[in-house]
Order: C-alpha cells, then structure tokens, then sequence
C-alpha cells in the first residue's frame, strides 16, 4: 500500500524547517532577553528570513533531482565489474611469493 502524497510532501517539509524553526525559537530567547532592542529585532528578522530562504533553496533542490532507479545502479555495477581486469596468478610457486598453507596443525604460538 503506497503512502498518501500529501502526508509525503508535509512530512518533507516539516523536517526541511525543523531547524529553521529551532534557530528561530532561540533566536526569540534572545530577543526577549535583550528587553526588545531594535537592533535585536532586526537581526532576528534577517535571520530567520536567511534561515527559511536556506531551507527552500535546501528543498527545491532535493526535489529537482533525478531519481536513479535501482536497475540503472545494477547495471552500472555489473558493467564496471565486466571491465574490471583479472590477470589470474600463472605461477604461484614464483619468487616472492609464499605458498599457502595447507590445512593441519596449528602453529605454535610464542607465549
């Protein structure tokens, strides 16, 4: 059962301005703690203009952009491995390289 669009979009935008609205409850803290200047009043007003603008340009964006479905991401997975080169050892028994072990005993440990 798909969810309603509508209860997507607010649930959308209430955790876009989530943060906007806790900038802007300490913000008023402020305010009323400075007894009302008008100084203070502005840069409330400035800020929680620059907040809500932030948080729209946030949303549009996430909005605008293009949904990759999962079979795209499938395929570009399997072409990267199909292109992806694989020398496989020729010579295991060549200089440098330490054989593998065979399965047995295990080793002693230094205590």
């Amino acid at each position: 059962m798909s969810e309603d669009p509508v209860k997507r979009v607010l649930r959308t935008w209430a955790a876009a301005l989530r943060p906007a609205l806790l900038m802007l409850f300490l913000l008023v803290e402020t305010v009323l703690a400075d007894a009302g200047s008008l100084s203070a009043a502005v840069a409330l007003a400035a800020t929680a203009a620059a907040g809500s603008a932030l948080a729209l340009c946030s949303l549009l964006t996430a909005r605008c952009a293009p949904a990759v479905p999962r079979t795209r991401v499938r395929t570009a997975i399997r072409d990267r491995e199909q292109r992806t080169a694989f020398l496989p050892q020729r010579d295991p028994d060549a200089r440098g390289r330490t054989r593998p072990r065979a399965p047995g005993r295990p080793l002693l440990t230094a205590a």
